[in-house]
């Protein structure tokens, strides 16, 4: 590559060329792969990533998401929308059949579905043969996160031990696994939460609704907002405010909140990103809150 190619590319194209190598690096050295798509702004990234990589063939693997029933209606048909539009193959499993089948427990009603979804994951693995899936997984995450591999090896059980996983030196993966392993591939493992924006705003990406600054009814609990649905409604003795809100992730209503914001562009939202001091998951996230280590716990489980 030249010097002047060097100093044309810009930081975006760099994160870009990197997420599309490790895209066709998983395509190359696994059998069957799948992308792990929800509809949320990371998974979306990915997904234009994917048409960068393979296009104007079709994707070398279907793609999946993991409903816990609980999700919003918002995100779901968006998810249906994008995916029809790619003309790619949708595969959805959801919490509530594993429930069915009595893999699934749940302590009371309404116990949060969130972290069951591992069960319904590893299920999905074993029926499809799947021996990697792609995530849009990010360091910045989490601090699970931020250790983990960008071929994030589980064994046989589908378990994460951050002390056994390979290196990954001068941008070289291994992807390979035996019969019942599985990778966990992260593209976008190195991007931040800016990165994300910046890219969305580069390449004009549709986004659920919600991202951006609306108004809802929530309830103020343990310095989150809880929003008020048929699956979270408000109790005796809660106060319900109508404000402006946005969400920077999303996922399971009973655990994802909502920031206060009037962010309603995508230049709005990155300036908001550009000045915050807590991470997305640290300001939205009520099941990161049970314990320090409740996310890495969640992974060594199976989790995303």
């Amino acid at each position: 590559m030249s010097t002047l190619t060097k100093q044309t590319l810009t930081h975006l194209d760099w994160l870009e060329a990197e997420a599309i190598h490790i895209l066709r690096e998983v395509a190359g050295q696994c059998a069957n792969p799948v992308l792990l798509f929800s509809g949320g702004k990371d998974s979306i990234c990915l997904l234009r990533l994917a048409e960068k990589a393979f296009r104007p063939g079709r994707f070398p693997f279907p793609l999946m998401h993991i409903d816990t029933g609980h999700n919003y209606r918002e995100v779901t048909d968006f998810r249906d929308k994008r995916a029809s539009e790619l003309g790619e193959r949708l595969i959805v499993r959801s919490v509530e059949d594993s429930m069915a089948r009595g893999t699934v427990v749940l302590k009371h009603a309404l116990e949060s579905r969130n972290k069951h979804q591992s069960v319904t994951l590893l299920e999905a693995i074993e029926e499809f043969g799947f021996d990697a899936c792609i995530g849009g997984a990010r360091r910045d995450e989490e601090k699970a996160r931020a250790k983990e591999r960008i071929m994030s090896f589980r064994d046989e059980f589908g378990q994460w031990d951050p002390k056994n996983q390979r290196p990954e030196l001068w941008n070289l993966y291994n992807a390979r696994s035996h019969k019942g392993e599985n990778i966990r591939a992260f593209p976008i493992s190195n991007w931040t939460e800016l990165d994300v924006w910046q890219y969305i705003e580069r390449e004009q990406l549709e986004l659920p609704s919600i991202y951006f600054a609306h108004v809802r009814p929530v309830v103020r609990k343990n310095g989150l907002l809880q929003p008020v649905t048929e699956v979270t409604p408000a109790k005796d003795g809660d106060v319900v405010e109508n404000i402006r809100v946005r969400f920077r992730t999303v996922g399971d209503i009973t655990c994802t909140a909502p920031v206060e914001s009037d962010a309603d562009t995508v230049d709005k939202i990155l300036a908001e990103t550009a000045t915050t001091t807590i991470t997305e998951r640290g300001a939205t996230r009520m099941d990161d809150q049970t314990s320090e280590a409740s996310m890495e716990q969640r992974k060594k489980e199976g989790y995303f």
